[in-house]
């Protein structure tokens, strides 16, 4: 499966700092420290409905990442599947009398267009899931030889006792795992399971469902969590820098993820850090496609918005905050847009280099990218209000907001 294209991310004088950042699993910041290359492995849709203002927050949290590190000099490694097969497009697909096929093609490719146009890097590996199903067969064969995992019904179920760190992604206890379980896919009352909370790896066959060979396991498909580990496995190794997508993954998606990986290579952890971005809500509740309550990027595209105004509203709240969108969130976003773009149009005006590092050391401090915006916004105020004559400053600006923000002006 192929990713969108990358636009260019122009160079700036000297290098960016270390980024710090804040992890899930100890609750804490930490500083990576990724050596030439980084590795990034950031979860990607079900596709089975557009891109929401949701699910562009999230990205556009990973492509901050990604934009740190490479001021930093350091190359990139990121790494994103798609969930090309799985009950909730399957469930569309027959409510809207399409084939299942069809409709994740339309929406990836729906997706890539939206990626493109927010100016999202892209990943160099891009992985559906059915393409990955040849890897996973395997591993989930690896693991039921172990003894981590054991069938029922023809199904095949991961023990998550067998991975003494299993919990320490979340940090939840088994009544708060319990509960997100039944909400997020798992079927906690099943009755035969060892452990409630045990995840799928492998879905025997049902009669309408599409299925493949799984050699030793019979015909079926895979669950939800083996099919990231296997890609990032694959294409990551063992210990990579940064699992990362939204705050509603660390259980039980990382969590189920991070134990089959400890469990198959017995080395912890799958990633020196777990960070998850915030959730986006509308009209007082989580933007989610459950419930439509969306705000598609296609449909704001389409009605005339700059893709730029909207990759301005997305960084005016920290990524792992929750907050909500609003017709005044993307005004004011369209608002600064103007008032930079007027900025950076004129000859010459206030030097930027001190700009350059304030941007820097904001979005180093857990991709603080408010404080980078108000950082612009200061010196936007001044260049409007000014008649200094540096002839390099607006340039400079531009580069800068491009680099680091992915905004182009």
């Amino acid at each position: 499966m192929h990713a969108w294209p990358a636009s260019e991310v122009p160079a700036l004088p000297g290098k960016g700092r270390d980024l710090q950042i804040h992890d899930t699993a100890t609750q804490g910041t930490v500083t990576l420290d990724p050596g030439p290359v980084a590795r990034l492995y950031v979860c990607g849709i079900t596709p089975y409905d557009a891109t929401h203002i949701g699910h562009a927050a999230t990205y556009n949290a990973f492509d901050l990442v990604q934009r740190v590190w490479l001021d930093n000099k350091r190359q990139v490694h990121y790494v994103q599947n798609v969930t090309d097969v799985d009950d909730p497009l399957l469930e569309r697909a027959l409510r809207d009398g399409h084939d299942w096929t069809e409709l994740a093609e339309r929406e990836t490719a729906l997706f890539r267009e939206d990626m493109t146009a927010l100016r999202m890097l892209p990943p160099q590996h891009y992985i559906g899931a059915v393409e990955a199903i040849p890897g996973i067969v395997p591993l989930v064969e690896r693991l039921r030889d172990a003894g981590a995992a054991y069938e029922l019904d023809g199904d095949i179920y991961f023990s998550v006792e067998s991975d003494p760190h299993f919990g320490g992604v979340s940090n939840l206890d088994a009544q708060a795992m319990r509960l997100l379980s039944a909400e997020r896919g798992g079927d906690p009352d099943r009755p035969g399971k060892k452990n409630p909370l045990d995840p799928m790896l492998w879905m025997a066959a049902r009669p309408g469902d599409p299925s493949w060979d799984g050699a030793s396991l019979g015909r079926g498909r895979p669950g939800w969590h083996i099919e990231c580990v296997a890609i990032a496995l694959e294409h990551l190794g063992m210990g990579f820098d940064i699992q990362g997508g939204g705050s509603d993954l660390a259980f039980p998606h990382h969590e189920m993820g991070a134990s089959h990986a400890h469990t198959l290579t017995g080395e912890f952890p799958m990633a020196k850090a777990y960070v998850h971005a915030g959730m986006v809500a509308l009209h007082g509740e989580k933007m989610s496609k459950s419930k439509g309550n969306l705000v598609f990027v296609s449909a704001l595209r389409r009605a005339g918005v700059d893709p730029a105004a909207i990759r301005l509203a997305l960084l005016a709240h920290h990524y792992r905050a929750d907050w909500e969108w609003t017709d005044a969130v993307l005004a004011e976003a369209e608002a600064r847009l103007a008032r930079w773009r007027a900025a950076v149009s004129r000859p010459d005006g206030v030097p930027a280099d001190a700009l350059v590092e304030e941007v820097r050391e904001a979005l180093a401090n857990d991709l603080d990218a408010p404080a980078a915006l108000a950082a612009v916004d200061r010196w936007v105020e001044a260049q409007l209000a000014s008649d200094e004559t540096d002839e390099t400053a607006p340039g400079l600006v531009s580069r800068t907001v491009d680099a680091l923000l992915g905004v182009a002006l």
